[in-house]
C-alpha cells in the first residue's frame, strides 16, 4: 500500500495519535476547519461542517494510483503530487490568513498548493539559491549547474512566492511543477484555462530529467488519479481526449486555444447535455453583440469555479456577467492602473458559495437569489455595458473584487443589500410554513417583480416532475383536438406537448408559458429529447401579443385556468372570476372558425349548499383542518367541529380541503394558495355564454371524480353525509369543449 494512502487510512481508524507524527500535508489536511472545495459534487453543505471532503478526495486519488500498473518511480513521484496537491484547500483558519499574507495564492488551489510543498516539503532541504529573473521575464530556480526556465511570465507555473523561495533539486522542481499544474488539462477540457497554462511541464523533459515517454506516463497516471478520483466514469468519458491532449502538449506546444465559441460551449457541458441549444443562443446573441471581440480579454485568463456558479443562468446571461466583469476589471484599476494587466484569474468562488442552500438534507440552488439576479441582468443593455454607465438597481449590484495579498486574481460575485439577505433568509425559513408566500411576495415587492407564483421556488423540479407525471390523465385530451395549429396553455414539464406529438404527427404544438424559467426547461428538454413542439414566453391573457389571430385552431387550458384564478392579480385582485372569462376571451380571439378551447380543470359539486362530515382516522387530522380554515386564501371556510374527529361542512369546502390533505405537508405552502375547483357545471356554462356569445357552443361539458383520491383518503378518513351515512366523493374534475362556429354558422 502507498505510505501517503496508509497514512489517511490509520488515522481513518481511529488512531488519532499518529496525527501528530503525520507528514506536513496529512496535518495541513487534518487541520481543515473550513474546506474550501468545488460545491458542484457536494451533495449536502451540511455535511462539509462534520466531513472532510478534501481529505476524503485525496484518499479516493490515491485509491487509484494504487491500482494502477505503473513503475515505481512514477507512482512514487505521483503518490508526492496527489498528496500536497489540495493543501491550499487546507489547513486552520489562522493558517491560511498567515498564508495569504506571505503571497501563497489560495484561490487558484494549484498553484497554492505548489507554493505551500515548496514551503513546508521542499524548502527545508534546498539549498540557499533564489528565484531570479531570466532572459524572457519568466523564472528559473537556481539549482547549481542549472538554468533550465521554469516557465514564462504570468505561466501558473511560477512560484510566485515573492524573492527569498529556495532553489529546489530537480527531483523537487519536477513534483513542484506536477503540483502547479495538476488538473490544468480537465480544467482545459472543461474550458475554464488557455492551453498554455499546460505547458510548463514541457520544461521536464527539456531539462532532461525525463524523457517523451517518460512525460507521458507520468501526465497520464496523474489525471487519471484526479479525474477518476472525482467520479472513475468521468474518466471513462474524457479519458481518450486526455490522451489527445497530452499529446499535444507533448508534441504540439504552437497549438492554438480554443475558439471563444468552443470554450463558451466547454464552460456550459452540463447545460448543453442537459438540453441547452448552445448554438441557436450563441447566433441570436451575435445579431446584437460582437462576441469575440466583447469576450476576447478572457483569452489568456483562467476562469476558476464557472460551471458551478453559472450554470443554472442562461447562456446570455453567463455572457452578461462576463461582460460587466471585464468591463469592472478596465474600470477599476488598482495603483492607478499598474496593476491591472497582472489579473490572470477569474474566480466566481465567492458566487458559487452563495448560489446553493440545504433543503431537506440536500444541496439546493438558491432560486431565490437566482430571480433576483436575472431581473438585475434584465437591466442592462450590451451598450451601457460599454459605456461604462451605471444602473441604479437597489438591493442588489455586481461585484469584483481584488485583494492585495493575491494581485492576481479577481473576484465575481453579486451583492445583496442587507434588508434582500434578511428577506431571502426569511423566505428560506418559511418554506414550511403559511408565511412562505407572504414572503416571497415581499421578495416581489422589493425588487419590482410581477407578482405570481409560476415560479415554485424551491420545489419547482418537484412540481414539474409532477406535471410529466399526469400523462395518462392528460391524454384524453387527444381525441378533441382540431385542426394543425395547437397552444398548450401553462405546459409545465412538457407531457402534453410530448403526447400530441407522438400521437397526432400532423399537429404542431406550441407551448406559452408566463415563466422564463419553464421556457428555459423545456427549452432544454426539446434539444436533449429531439422534440419538434416549440414553446414561447406568453402572458395566457394577451395570446393576440404572440400568435396571430386567426392562426391558432386548438387551445388547451389543461390544469391551468384554477392557476390563472387564483394567482393572477386581475383588475387588482386574486379569486377573480373575470380572470377565467379574461383567458377564455384570449383564446377565443386567436382562434380559426371551427376552432375548439378545450378545458380540463377542478370543478364545484351542485347544489352547492349539501353538507358533508368528514371523520378523521388519523390523530392530526382535525388539527389539519383547523390550520387550513385559518390559512386559505380562495375563500372563507368554515366548519361545526361535532367531536374531537369529525367536522361537518361544505360540500365544496370539503373537497378543497381534501385536495390538499391528501398531497401532504410538502404541498400544503402551495395549495392554500390555489382555489382547484373555480365553478359548477351551471357556473360555468353560464361563464362561457357571457363571454364568448353566441360565437361560441359548447360541445361537451363533463365532469368526472379523479382517479387516486377514494384510494388515497381510504385509510384517512370517512366521507359521509351530513346524516353520518357513508359518501362518495363528489366530482373533482371537469372536461370541456368549446367550439367556434364557423362564419356560416353565425
Amino acid at each position: 500500500m502507498l505510505k501517503a494512502l496508509k497514512a489517511i487510512q490509520t488515522w481513518k481508524s481511529g488512531d488519532l495519535s499518529v496525527a501528530g507524527q503525520s507528514p506536513s500535508w496529512l496535518q495541513l489536511l487534518l487541520a481543515a476547519e473550513r474546506p474550501n472545495i468545488n460545491l458542484e459534487r457536494v451533495r449536502a453543505i451540511a455535511e462539509l461542517e462534520t466531513n472532510n471532503p478534501v481529505l476524503d478526495y485525496v484518499e479516493r486519488t490515491l485509491q487509484v494510483l494504487d491500482g494502477l500498473h505503473v513503475s515505481f518511480w512514477v507512482r512514487e513521484i505521483v503518490e508526492e503530487v496527489l498528496a500536497w496537491s489540495e493543501t491550499a484547500k487546507a489547513g486552520t483558519l489562522q493558517q491560511r490568513r498567515m498564508w495569504l499574507s506571505e503571497g501563497i495564492n489560495l484561490f487558484v488551489h494549484n498553484i497554492g498548493s505548489a507554493q505551500l510543498y515548496v514551503r513546508y516539503a521542499a524548502a527545508p532541504n534546498a539549498g540557499s539559491a533564489v528565484l531570479r529573473e531570466n532572459e524572457d521575464g519568466g523564472t528559473y530556480a537556481g539549482v547549481p549547474g542549472d538554468s533550465s526556465i521554469l516557465g514564462t511570465s504570468g505561466s501558473s507555473a511560477q512560484h510566485e512566492q515573492g524573492d527569498d523561495v529556495p532553489a529546489l533539486s530537480p527531483r523537487q522542481e519536477m513534483v513542484r511543477t506536477l503540483i502547479a499544474t495538476h488538473g490544468l488539462i480537465g480544467q482545459y477540457i472543461r474550458g475554464e484555462i488557455p492551453f498554455a497554462e499546460n505547458l510548463p511541464v514541457r520544461r521536464l523533459f527539456a531539462a532532461g530529467w525525463v524523457d517523451k515517454d517518460e512525460l507521458r506516463t507520468l501526465l497520464l497516471a496523474l489525471n487519471e488519479c484526479v479525474i477518476a478520483g472525482v467520479d472513475p466514469q468521468l474518466w471513462q468519458d474524457v479519458q481518450s481526449e486526455v490522451r489527445r491532449i497530452v499529446g499535444w502538449i507533448i508534441e504540439e506546444p504552437e497549438r492554438h486555444e480554443w475558439t471563444l465559441k468552443e470554450r463558451l460551449s466547454r464552460l456550459r457541458s452540463a447545460s448543453v447535455k442537459q438540453g441547452e441549444p448552445l448554438d441557436e443562443a450563441y447566433a441570436r446573441l451575435e445579431k446584437s453583440l460582437d462576441v469575440e471581440a466583447e469576450l476576447a480579454p478572457l483569452a489568456d485568463r483562467t476562469l476558476w469555479y464557472v460551471e458551478a456558479a453559472l450554470q443554472h443562468f442562461s447562456f446570455n446571461e453567463m455572457v452578461q456577467i462576463f461582460r460587466l466583469a471585464l468591463r469592472d476589471l478596465e474600470m477599476h484599476k488598482p495603483d492607478g492602473g499598474r496593476t491591472a494587466g497582472c489579473v490572470r484569474h477569474i474566480s466566481f468562488e465567492p458566487l458559487m458559495n452563495t448560489m446553493y442552500y440545504d433543503h431537506k438534507g440536500a444541496k439546493k440552488l438558491n432560486v431565490y437569489k437566482k430571480r433576483m439576479i436575472e431581473k438585475y441582468l434584465e437591466q442592462w443593455s450590451w451598450e451601457q455595458m460599454a459605456s461604462g454607465e451605471a444602473i441604479d438597481y437597489p438591493h442588489l449590484t455586481h461585484r469584483v473584487q481584488r485583494y492585495e495579498d493575491v494581485p492576481d486574481t479577481a473576484f465575481v460575485t453579486f451583492e445583496f443589500s442587507p434588508a434582500a439577505e434578511k428577506l431571502i433568509a426569511f423566505c428560506i425559513e418559511a418554506e414550511k410554513s403559511p408565511l412562505y408566500e407572504r414572503a416571497v411576495l415581499m421578495l416581489f415587492d422589493l425588487f419590482g417583480l410581477r407578482r405570481d407564483a409560476y415560479d415554485r421556488f424551491h420545489n419547482e423540479e418537484a412540481y414539474l416532475a409532477d406535471m410529466n407525471g399526469s400523462g395518462d390523465y392528460k391524454k384524453v385530451l387527444l381525441d378533441y383536438i382540431a385542426g394543425r395549429r395547437v397552444l398548450d396553455i401553462g405546459p409545465g414539464g412538457g407531457v402534453l406537448l410530448d403526447l400530441i406529438e407522438q400521437e397526432k404527427p400532423d399537429v404542431e404544438p406550441i407551448g406559452i408559458d408566463i415563466s422564463a424559467n419553464v421556457i428555459e426547461a423545456l427549452e432544454r428538454k426539446k434539444q436533449r429529447e429531439g422534440r419538434r413542439w416549440q414553446v414561447m414566453k406568453g402572458d395566457a391573457l394577451q395570446l393576440d401579443q404572440y400568435v396571430q389571430p386567426g392562426t391558432v385552431d386548438t387551445v388547451i387550458f389543461s390544469s391551468i385556468l384554477h392557476e390563472l384564478y387564483s394567482y393572477i392579480e386581475h383588475e387588482g385582485r386574486r379569486f377573480n372570476p373575470n380572470t377565467v372569462a379574461t383567458a377564455l376571451r384570449s383564446a377565443f380571439d386567436v382562434m380559426t372558425p371551427g376552432g375548439r378551447i378545450l378545458i380540463r380543470d377542478g370543478i364545484m359539486t351542485e347544489p352547492e349548499t349539501q353538507k358533508r362530515r368528514i371523520r378523521f382516522m388519523e390523530p392530526d387530522g382535525m388539527q389539519w383542518l383547523e390550520r387550513y380554515a385559518a390559512d386559505f386564501q380562495g375563500r372563507s371556510i368554515a366548519f361545526d367541529r361535532i367531536s374531537d374527529n369529525e367536522a361537518v361542512l361544505n360540500v365544496n369546502d370539503a373537497m378543497e380541503f381534501l385536495y390538499t390533505y391528501t398531497w401532504g405537508p410538502d404541498a400544503y405552502v402551495h395549495e392554500i394558495q390555489e382555489q382547484f375547483g373555480i365553478f359548477t357545471p351551471s357556473a360555468y356554462e353560464r361563464c362561457i355564454k357571457e363571454t364568448l356569445g353566441d360565437q361560441a357552443d359548447i360541445i361537451l361539458l363533463k365532469h368526472f371524480l379523479q382517479k387516486g383520491y377514494t384510494e388515497a383518503l381510504n385509510d384517512r378518513i370517512v366521507f359521509m353525509d351530513e346524516d353520518g351515512m357513508p359518501a362518495s366523493l363528489p366530482d373533482s374534475t371537469c372536461l370541456i369543449v368549446i367550439k367556434k362556429k364557423e362564419r356560416a354558422e353565425q
